[in-house]
């Protein structure tokens, strides 16, 4: 669901803008953040792991520090953007494509088994929720390319041609409990070569209770011909897939870095009408 900041979000941001251009770097995470921004007419960096988590805040001290009645409603319509939009501003500013046509796993729920005696999710469950989110991913291709749509379901079997994984990679964020749901994302990290066997997907597991990852996973995913018993190259359907999934990232990147800068600079207002202006007086309420 999209929603709209009249007078500082502008409703162009929220159409995709074709790119081709293969530039996917990923985000920075050692930024320090800071609420004033170094020149009055430009947005705080954005590039801060737990962005939405500090945006939240920032507006917690605006509304604690007193708004008035057009203040109130402009922050409210941050407010549910913030709420709305949180997959996309998360894991969209990456390239991760959030829509249910797209997403491996979509609020999963964390059931209470899934815990060890630590009281936490066990990290092998994060490896058999990615392996799962993985085989929806491909067989959602299926639904959406219906020339091959068996060719893509029977690459989560051994009947013909198939994907392998040949290693995975987890960084853990923070123990994740129950109850919670979780949500799961697959991208690809960089457009496979039409020669190549072999292609690698990032995988974003969100926490839908604190609305941030707890973990991030990389595969390194092996195309495998079980038939001839060896492994072939990507074969065409898919490669012609995969260059149209690349540019859908690469849109989805660009078009939430512009509604994220537009949220920022809708803060920055806000936070220049209020406590960050001069001779600003909290509103401590009345005593009547």
């Amino acid at each position: 669901m999209k929603v709209r900041l009249s007078s500082l979000l502008s409703p162009r941001s929220l159409a995709p803008r074709k790119t081709t251009k293969p530039s996917f770097p990923r985000p920075p995470t050692n930024h320090s953040f800071s609420t004033t921004p170094p020149n009055p007419s430009t947005p705080p960096p954005t590039s801060n792991s737990r962005w939405l988590s500090t945006t939240k805040s920032r507006l917690g001290k605006c509304i604690l520090f007193g708004l008035s009645r057009p203040q109130c409603h402009q922050a409210a319509q941050i407010l549910k953007i913030l709420s709305h939009e949180w997959r996309d501003l998360v894991a969209g500013r990456e390239g991760f494509l959030v829509s249910p046509a797209h997403a491996g796993l979509l609020r999963h729920p964390v059931v209470w088994g899934e815990m060890d005696s630590m009281g936490h999710v066990n990290n092998v469950m994060y490896v058999r929720y990615a392996e799962s989110a993985r085989v929806n991913w491909a067989a959602k291709y299926a639904v959406r390319d219906r020339e091959f749509c068996e060719e893509w379901r029977e690459l989560a079997t051994p009947r013909g041609v198939g994907m392998i994984l040949k290693s995975i990679g987890v960084e853990y964020k923070f123990p994740m409990t129950y109850p919670d749901h979780i949500s799961v994302f697959h991208k690809l990290r960089a457009l496979p070569e039409k020669d190549s066997s072999s292609f690698v997907l990032d995988v974003l597991i969100l926490s839908e209770l604190h609305q941030r990852p707890a973990a991030r996973c990389v595969e390194d995913i092996v195309v495998y011909d079980y038939r001839a018993g060896k492994k072939v190259a990507v074969r065409p359907f898919m490669m012609k897939a995969f260059e149209e999934t690349w540019r859908e990232q690469e849109e989805e990147r660009k078009r939430v870095e512009s509604r994220i800068q537009e949220v920022e600079r809708a803060v920055v207002e806000l936070e220049r009408e209020t406590w960050n202006r001069e001779g600003a007086v909290e509103d401590l309420g009345s005593g009547t």
